[in-house]
């Protein structure tokens, strides 16, 4: 079996230099962030105290733009842009209808229509799911 070579002794300065430039690297990149909020696109789950507590919380005054942002969020797609954002919102994104419904149309119109036939199935399924309620 082979010696195992001696390994070179640590040398301090070496890895001190490499400690001094991993920091500079780390403050170089760092960004220092000062303003913190409750993120408005995130379910907002409000925990209410315990039945027999005493302590009174003072009312404090909203933040006007905290509340926008919350309504903002909270609308739908159409309301809150003027244009699609993907690809999926563009199906369905103008939803209002091309031309103005007309029922009295027969060409576009197709009422459900009852024949004898129809009459007596539908009493027949309604009969069917009744029995099947009941036992």
């Amino acid at each position: 079996m082979a010696k195992p070579t001696e390994k070179d002794p640590v040398d301090i300065v070496h890895q001190n230099a490499i400690h001094v430039e991993t920091i500079m690297k780390e403050l170089r990149h760092q960004k220092l962030h000062t303003e913190f909020n409750i993120n408005p696109y995130k379910k907002l789950h409000i925990l209410t105290d315990k039945p027999m507590s005493n302590i009174t919380y003072k009312k404090e005054e909203e933040d006007p733009a905290f509340v926008q942002a919350i309504h903002m969020a909270r609308l739908e797609p159409t309301k809150k842009y003027s244009h699609p954002q993907t690809e999926s919102q563009e199906i369905g994104w103008l939803s209002s209808p091309l031309i103005v419904s007309d029922r009295s149309d027969r060409r576009l119109n197709f009422p459900r229509q009852n024949s004898e036939i129809t009459k007596y199935m539908d009493a027949a399924w309604r009969l069917k799911e009744q029995t099947q309620n009941l036992g």
